[in-house]
């Protein structure tokens, strides 16, 4: 069961399985920090052992959303094996993904 966790504003940290019966949860959480219009938001995907493509277009959109009101969107400490997905998908073009959480918010 993946978890997602808002221990400070603007990060999200997401674990276990990003699927299509988790993205809804996943969702459920970003949505009030990109209805706030959040400047930052950090995904950190450090604990997240694998993610489909209802997870890779979840993340899409909520990039799509931020971008459309000026905030940027940072992913972090991604596990090899999850960023192998975004290597092939060729979505490390389109993401800003940095190694650990520290790089992300002072990116």
């Amino acid at each position: 069961m993946p978890s997602a966790t808002n221990p400070e504003p603007g990060v999200v940290a997401l674990a276990g399985e990003i699927d299509l019966h988790k993205s809804p949860h996943v969702k459920e959480t970003l949505e009030p920090i990109i209805a706030k219009k959040t400047p930052l938001v950090v995904i950190d995907l450090g604990a997240v052992t694998y993610i489909d493509s209802s997870g890779l277009a979840l993340l899409i959109e909520a990039l799509q959303r931020i971008q459309s009101y000026g905030g940027k969107l940072a992913l972090c400490s991604i596990a090899d094996s999850v960023r192998t997905i975004f290597d092939i998908a060729r979505l490390d073009q389109i993401f800003r993904i940095f190694p650990d959480k520290s790089a992300a918010l002072a990116g």
